[in-house]
């Protein structure tokens, strides 16, 4: 969400114009908000639900957003998102629908963890590829105090790269063309 956020403040400041995304025309988008609605569902709505359950719809939640990225794998940056929810998927797969979380990035964050219920993230026993894990944070006491981990940053990345991209700034290498071409992603020529 931090990364939209600072996408969208520094799309004008680089020269594109915000007003672009209204001419972007995702492929299967109810599938990215039945993705995020799953999510959502098995950490704030039913929390204390079953945990082989849950964990097993965290992981199906994957495949319907790599599934999503993929019809809109023509959109300049979203390859850069999917290297990020890649490694993500990855390391929660290993563990089983949890991804690992780092001790003290745990501490450091002030996370307190809830045994009876599913978490998305935490520490585990015996975690398997940590490092690829949550194992950064934004301290206790900062806005939006969190863990993060590798995919964490690169699907920011990629999302400041999409939205440049698509708004025409002079950060991103990709111009949409201008001589009347339609892009598959866009409803009318920019």
């Amino acid at each position: 969400m931090l990364a939209v956020v600072l996408a969208l403040v520094t799309v004008p400041l680089a020269g594109g114009r915000i007003g672009r995304l209204a001419e972007v025309r995702l492929r299967w988008a109810p599938l990215l908000f039945a993705a995020l609605a799953l999510q959502i569902v098995i950490l704030v709505v039913v929390p204390g639900w079953d945990d082989a359950r849950s964990r097993a719809i965290h992981l199906a939640s994957y495949g319907m957003l790599f599934t999503f990225l993929w019809v809109n794998r023509r959109i300049p940056g979203v390859w850069i998102v999917a290297v990020g929810g890649a490694s993500n998927l990855i390391a929660i797969a290993a563990n089983f629908g949890v991804m690992p979380a780092g001790p003290a990035a745990v501490r450091s964050a002030g996370i307190t963890a809830n045994a009876d219920a599913f978490t998305n993230s935490g520490v585990l026993d015996h975690p398997r590829l940590l490092f690829l894990g949550d194992i950064w944070a934004i301290p206790r006491g900062w806005p939006l105090a969190n863990v993060f981990s590798i995919g964490d940053v690169v699907i920011a990345i990629g999302v400041l790269a999409v939205v440049h991209a698509l708004c025409g700034s002079r950060v991103a290498s990709y111009r949409p063309h201008s001589d009347g071409n339609r892009r598959e992603f866009l409803k009318t020529p920019v």
